[in-house]
């Protein structure tokens, strides 16, 4: 068994997926990194093979049955969950590490920053971390730390194309195993650049609602990906 499985789904990620393997570089004698990629027509897989990068084909564009096919090809003891347009520190798997080596229960996140300058971010990033540490509710883009006994011990994630880490968090028995990392992950700023930063997290909070009361995720993701 290797000690660490990171698991990064793909689409198109040629341009940022450079960047995150760069960084994930210095774990290869302590793990695997695993490349969940459906479809990409760009030189997304070419950069994960130049990296040293396993890599599986989902016939879906489906991001919670990518998660799902990475985790059942891994080999190691502890699941990282990482989306392919973020950044890691050069220290990340010092700290990371040392909790690994702790409680197994536990479900571990990193703290949330985006990757621009610009001040409203920092509004925003005191908002996210103020959910995810004291209300419990992380999301994906913050990355997913877990052993692979819970992660199939809470039956992984479903393979729904989004909501997929809001669902797998809200079955999870004890949300107190849900424990932030003193340790930052960049996130991409791509996806609030095209639009006011507020208005983006009311619809984004407007999708989780319509879907908590059950209506179809299909109909959730088109509008999600409505251009």
């Amino acid at each position: 068994m290797s000690k660490i499985s990171i698991i990064i789904p793909t689409l198109n990620e040629a341009n940022n997926l450079p960047l995150l393997l760069s960084d994930l570089s210095t774990i290869q004698e302590e793990g695997e990194i695993i490349i969940v990629d459906c479809g990409s027509e760009d030189k997304t897989i070419d950069i994960a093979n130049i990296y040293g990068a396993e890599v599986c084909i989902s016939k879906e564009k489906n991001r919670g049955l990518q998660l799902d096919m990475g985790a059942k090809n891994s080999k190691g003891d502890w699941l990282i969950f990482l989306h392919a347009d973020t950044r890691l520190t050069n220290d990340w798997f010092e700290k990371t590490n040392s909790f690994m080596k702790g409680n197994k229960n536990r479900i571990y996140y990193f703290k949330f920053k985006i990757n621009h300058k610009k001040i409203i971010y920092r509004v925003l990033e005191i908002l996210v971390n103020i959910r995810s540490k004291y209300f419990k509710q992380p999301y994906g883009d913050q990355g997913l730390i877990m052993h692979r006994n819970i992660y199939f011990k809470n039956n992984g994630f479903k393979k729904i194309p989004l909501m997929e880490d809001v669902d797998f968090l809200r079955r999870l028995n004890n949300k107190k195993d849900l424990k932030q990392l003193n340790s930052p992950i960049f996130i991409s700023s791509r996806k609030w650049e095209r639009t006011n930063i507020f208005l983006q997290a009311i619809k984004n909070w407007n999708f989780r609602r319509r879907w908590l009361k059950g209506e179809s995720l299909k109909s959730i993701y088109s509008d999600y990906y409505k251009k």
